[in-house]
This record gives structure tokens, C-alpha cells and sequence, in this order.
């Protein structure tokens, strides 16, 4: 709160709000990027990824999370370089298709906000609930209510600043906690205690656990390529470090990220070695009971701090996104970015943050398992990774291959992840085929950003067809695995085939002329960008003339993709 307030202005700058002018540098915006992805919620999954799987479970979550921030990087300097002045990734597909695959971004990351807020709460209500007297109901409002405090004046600005004292209080207390944590617990000799009772399973033991890989690292490695891509809190990050920045930043974050989750989750393999049972059978309450057993009354103070610190990093990310979006998508693109008003976009934006408070207490009283969680939404956001990608480089995709492609991703996602329909005969040949083809479609993903279109088509056909005679037959036992790569292909297929034939030829320099600053602070210097601007379009031809220049904003001329009834804003 005191550093929220030394930084507060009288006058906040709604683009400051929501993206800090696009220059942070280095330490603050590592520092950012890893608090956001080491949030309290993961901890606590990695924690039951290791006291579900054993001692493979807290790798699986720790090391494919982590190398899913090295993937953002590529990915982002390009999306930096057609739109340097977005603030969120849905404006920039509004400026390359239109509104329908703009709403659908703003919602999908709506929802995902959302529920990253509840499960935020539900952890820090765990822990307050488990370490003093207060009820779990008292834990979700006291820290609900402290994150929204410090954010909502000054929004994305104080959140970035926050992250960097939450992500050093996260780092230090977690090289303290963990080995007292393991040498109070008996140290070595757990282990082999832990056998000798029966209490781990042979695949609980090993490091290379097969059950393990399939039903956690696997859908992991799905699921967190689709946060990298369509979370707008990361994305939000990726608008506000400084363009020459962006690789240095996402390399230190997944270091940060994959040492820190992977040695958190070490708190659940080491419960599950000593056979103890998580406290009213909810595996939220393993990290915190194991804090509250085997720490001196200091160190379960530090603990407290770890959890906290990580909880708050992500609450107050998914407020400052949720208020970008409905600032940005939901009312500036709506009424034009030169009939946009900066005060009301601020009032629009602390408004968002004190609804979406409360709806995430509302939902935090339900205490849903926070690992389902994670995995629901990551697999969701899947259905758009693939036509996000190909919009910042294929000219040839369309809106109607994009919201097709999306929505048919969902309609064949969902029957299938909460098998609505059983995954046998017919269906499940279906279901294991387009599987199959989504192991192809994550891999060429992953390929594609660091080595380029020709190697990721080679890697991703030599996937499939490798996966062949593996996944008849297997991949069906799988539903969650299956409903993650299910969205990859359909996505895939559908965005592709309606497309490739297009005769769309899009001019990716409409984007950065689309997106921008909403409140210029120097309304001389934002005119003559504007005019600049103006230059820039004419010379590549995009308006068509000079005096159409004249006469209209260049944006609201420019060709924005096909069949947009919005064209004329």
C-alpha cells in the first residue's frame, strides 16, 4: 500500500493504467513477469502435483511452465512490432479482423481473470484460515480487500512495482522454508520410511512416472502454451517492458518460475512420503498444514509472506487485465480511440476491479480444486492459440476462419473434456484422430517461434506420424490430455482450410495505426505522431490518397480484414 501510494498521481494517465507507457525496464519487468506466474495457485498445484504423482509431479508443472515463458518470447517481439502501443491482445484482433474474434479473446480472458482471482482467494484463505483463528471466509475478504486497496487507484503502474517486492520476499522465503521444511520432517530417511509404510506408489517413485507425464505434464505442456498466448496479464507485461527488452525478461522469468514451483511442489512429495492426510481431505490445505507442523512460529510467518506475496502478484495482474479489457476493448474501441475520454475510461477501469472482486469472493465460497482449474482454462484458451498466432503472420486468415475455427474448437472441446459424450467406438477413433494431430499442431507451435515455418511443418507432420500407431487405442483413457489437444486440431484445421484459399491480403501496418494511446500526456508530441502516422499510411497505400488522409482518421479508413462491419469507425 505505501508503495502503491508513493507512486499514485493526482491525475492518473489511462494508458499508464493499463500498460505504464510501454517503457519499464529490465529488473522491474523480470521481476513482474515472474511474480504474475509464480502465483499462489500454483504453488498449491505444484504442491498436489507432487503429493498426487510423487516426486515427477512438481517437475512436470515446474520445468513445462517455465519453458512455456522461453516460448512467449519470440512470439512477443512480434506482436510488439505490428502493434508497439496495444494494451491488449484482443484491440490488436479488432485491428485484424473485427469485433466478433476481438470479443471472443476479451472474453475468453474475462473468464480466465475471473477465475484466476477466485483461486487466489481460495488460497489465501486457506492459509489464513489454517494458520490463525479466522474463518476461511474471513482469510478470502482480508486479502480480496487488501489487493484491490493498493491497485485500484493507480491500476497496472502499481501492480508492475508491487510485483518486484512480492517476487523478492517469494525467492528468499522459499530457500529458507523448503529445506527446514525437509530436515524438520526427518530428512533423507523420509524416503525410505516412506516406502518401507507403503505410503508411495512404484509410479509415485520414479522421476520418469508415465502416469505422471499423461496426466499432468502432458496436458500441462498444452495448457500452459495456451496461457502463454492468450493470458492478457502476460500479455499485458509483453505490451509494457521496453521492446529491446523482451527476451532478457522472459529468459530470467522462466528461470525464476521453474526453480521456485518445482521446490514448492517438493513440499507435497515430501507429505506424501510421510503419509499424512491433507486436513478436511483438501489437498489446498497441504502447503499451509505442512508450514504450520513442521515450521518454528518465525519461519510460519515467512511462509505466510511466501503465499501472500505470490496470491497478491497475480490478484492484482488479473484486476489491472480485467480493467484493460473492458477499458480498451469494451468501451474504447467501441466508441474510437479519438472519441475515447480518459477520465471515464478510468472510472470504467476502477469500476471493473471492484466488480470483478467481488464476483471472485462470490465464487471463492464454492473452494474448488485449484489444479482443475488451471488445467480447465489453459485447455480453453487452446482453442485459440493457433488462430491467434496465425493472425500476427499469415496475411491470408480470416475473421470467419478465426471465430469459426474458435468456436468449433470449443463445440468439440467440451463434450469431450467433461466426456458429455463416452469416448468409445466411433467417437473415440474420431476423438484419438484429431488427438493425434493436436500433439503435431503444440509441437510445430513451439517450433515455429524460435526456427521458423519450414521446420515447424517438418516437426509437426513427423509428430503426427509418429503418434499414430501410439495413440489409437491409448489417448482415449486420457479425457484431459484428449480435450487439450482435441482444441489444438480443430482450431487448427478449421482456421486453415477456410482460409488458405483466401485472396485477403492484409497490411499488418493497419495494426499499430488501429491501436494506440488513448491520453497522450503530450498532446503536442501525440499530434505529430498522428500526423506522422497519417504519412505513413499514404506512402504504403493502405487509405489510397492523400485527401482520404485529410478527411478521416488513418485508421478508420484502413483495411482491417474482410466482411468487418465496424470499417467505418
Amino acid at each position: 500500500m505505501w508503495m502503491s501510494v508513493a507512486i499514485s498521481r493526482r491525475k492518473e494517465n489511462a494508458d499508464g493504467y493499463m500498460t505504464a507507457g510501454n517503457r519499464i525496464g529490465f529488473g522491474v519487468s523480470a521481476a513482474s513477469m515472474t511474480a504474475t506466474w509464480i502465483w499462489a495457485s500454483s504453488m498449491y498445484a505444484s504442491v498436489t502435483a507432487g503429493y498426487t504423482y510423487g516426486v515427477s509431479g512438481p517437475i512436470h508443472y515446474g520445468l513445462w511452465g517455465a519453458l512455456m515463458i522461453l516460448f512467449i518470447y519470440p512470439f512477443g517481439r512480434r506482436i510488439r512490432k505490428v502493434a508497439p502501443k496495444a494494451h491488449t491482445l484482443a484491440e490488436v484482433m479488432y485491428a485484424r479482423h473485427g469485433r466478433s474474434s476481438q470479443l471472443m479473446l476479451a472474453g475468453s480472458n474475462v473468464l480466465g481473470s475471473v477465475i484466476s482471482l477466485t483461486s487466489n482467494f481460495i488460497a489465501g484463505g486457506a492459509i489464513i484460515a489454517m494458520l490463525s483463528p479466522l474463518s476461511f471466509g474471513a482469510g478470502i475478504l482480508i486479502v480480496a480487500g487488501g489487493v484491490l486497496l493498493y491497485t485500484l487507484w493507480s491500476g497496472f503502474r502499481a501492480s508492475v512495482l508491487t510485483d518486484f517486492a512480492q517476487v523478492m520476499a517469494m525467492l528468499g522465503a522459499t530457500v529458507i522454508v523448503i529445506p527446514v521444511i525437509f530436515f524438520a520432517a526427518g530428512g533423507p530417511s523420509m524416503f525410505a520410511d516412506g516406502v518401507a509404510a507403503g505410503n508411495v506408489t512404484p509410479q509415485q517413485e520414479s522421476f520418469f512416472s508415465s502416469d505422471a507425464f499423461m496426466n499432468q505434464g502432458a496436458p500441462y505442456i498444452a495448457a500452459v502454451l495456451a496461457y502463454a498466448i492468450g493470458n492478457q496479464t502476460i500479455a499485458q507485461r509483453l505490451f509494457a517492458v521496453r521492446e529491446d527488452l523482451i527476451k532478457p525478461t522472459f529468459i530470467t522469468a522462466t528461470v525464476g518460475y521453474g526453480g521456485t514451483v518445482i521446490g514448492i511442489g517438493m513440499v507435497g512429495v515430501m507429505a506424501l512420503y510421510l503419509g499424512i492426510t491433507p486436513m478436511d481431505g483438501d489437498v489446498n490445505n497441504l502447503l499451509p498444514q505442512m508450514a504450520g507442523t513442521y515450521l518454528p512460529l518465525i519461519l510460519v510467518g515467512l511462509a505466510f509472506l511466501m503465499i501472500i506475496g505470490s496470491l497478491s502478484s497475480t490478484a492484482d495482474s488479473d484486476l489491472s487485465a480485467l480493467s484493460s479489457i473492458v477499458m480498451a476493448d469494451v468501451y474504447g474501441q467501441s466508441v474510437g480511440r479519438d472519441n475515447a475520454k480518459p477520465k471515464l475510461m478510468l472510472l470504467i477501469g476502477r469500476i471493473t476491479m471492484i466488480v470483478a472482486t467481488g464476483a471472485a469472493l462470490f465464487f471463492a465460497t464454492a473452494q474448488f480444486n485449484i489444479l482443475n482449474l488451471l488445467v480447465f482454462v489453459g485447455a480453453l484458451w487452446g482453442c485459440l492459440v493457433f488462430p491467434v498466432i496465425a493472425s500476427f503472420y499469415w496475411k491470408k486468415v480470416t475473421n470467419l476462419g478465426f471465430t469459426l475455427g474458435v468456436l468449433a474448437a470449443l463445440a468439440v472441446f467440451l463434450p469431450v473434456r467433461f466426456q458429455w459424450i463416452p469416448i468409445t467406438g466411433a467417437w473415440a477413433v474420431i476423438v484419438e484422430a484429431l488427438s493425434i494431430i493436436g500433439v503435431g499442431v503444440v509441437l510445430g507451435i513451439m517450433a515455429f517461434g524460435f526456427f521458423g515455418r519450414n521446420v515447424a511443418v517438418i516437426v509437426g507432420a513427423l509428430a503426427t506420424v509418429v503418434m499414430i500407431p501410439l495413440g489409437f487405442g491409448f489417448l482415449r483413457d486420457y479425457e484431459v490430455l484428449a480435450g487439450s489437444l482435441v482444441a489444438y486440431a480443430v482450431s487448427f484445421l478449421v482456421c486453415y482450410l477456410l482460409s488458405f484459399r483466401s485472396k485477403q491480403d492484409f497490411d499488418f501496418d493497419t495494426i499499430r495505426h488501429v491501436t494506440g494511446d488513448f491520453d497522450p500526456e503530450d498532446p503536442v508530441a501525440a499530434a505529430a505522431s498522428s500526423s506522422d502516422d497519417a504519412g505513413a499510411v499514404g506512402s504504403t497505400g493502405a487509405v489510397g490518397s492523400a485527401g482520404a488522409i485529410g478527411t478521416a482518421p488513418t485508421w478508420a479508413t484502413a483495411p482491417r480484414g474482410d466482411d468487418n462491419p465496424d470499417a467505418a469507425r
